[in-house]
């Protein structure tokens, strides 16, 4: 029997060290790296090739939403299941438009943490019916009342709403839970769809092509 190869990336150790002892009793899964990080786990999915990677949220260095983007935009087959301590959808949402497979919570019975995994290696996702009625709502809530010709995601629009009404990085990145350096690439994919260099130039375009007169 094949065994699943899984890298689990946790930045507290004793449930790095818990999720390795508990996931290396079960016979089909083998857990090939561990990551402190969002940077370690980009590395460590480069060296090891991991069929999935157990991705917790908050980490120095690097978050969990960030390290998906990358390593989805990498590897688009590796498969990514963000391990969240509480119900945060603005992360978990964040990181599965990035295309992560789903998400579990850490207090989970180990028993549930492999058969999640065996789900997603098997082409499933992992979102609890709870998760997808707050998403389609987030969504719903987010969507712009006028067409958005430029093609921006829902998540984009909430970023250049922010940043529209002059929001500095670090405050569009508390308010939305994402990290700075997430809130830097949004910003960079907004200017370069508006094709516009700037925070004002950005917001006179947004409010000219009235994406921005509902707020």
């Amino acid at each position: 029997m094949e065994k699943i190869k899984v890298l689990i990336a946790d930045d507290q150790e004793l449930i790095l060290e818990s999720l390795h002892i508990v996931l290396s009793m079960e016979p089909d899964l083998e857990i090939v790296g561990l990551a402190r990080n969002g940077e370690e786990a980009l590395k460590g999915c480069e060296q090891f090739l991991p069929d999935i990677v157990l991705m917790d949220i908050n980490m120095p260095v690097m978050d969990g939403v960030a390290a998906t983007a990358l390593i989805k935009e990498q590897m688009p087959a590796t498969k990514i299941i963000m391990l969240t301590s509480y119900k945060e959808v603005e992360y978990v949402l964040a990181a599965l438009s990035h295309g992560a497979e789903g998400y579990l919570l850490k207090a989970l019975h180990p028993r549930d943490l492999a058969a999640g995994i065996r789900v997603v290696q098997a082409g499933g996702t992992l979102i609890s019916q709870e998760m997808a009625s707050k998403m389609i709502q987030t969504i719903n809530n987010a969507a712009p009342a006028k067409s958005n010709e430029f093609g921006l995601t829902a998540r984009e629009m909430e970023v250049l709403h922010k940043l529209a009404s002059g929001l500095r990085n670090q405050d569009i990145a508390e308010s939305l839970y994402l990290s700075e350096g997430t809130v830097k690439n949004y910003i960079s994919t907004i200017y370069s769809k508006l094709n516009v260099k700037g925070r004002r130039e950005a917001a006179r375009k947004a409010r000219d092509s009235g994406m921005l007169d509902h707020s």
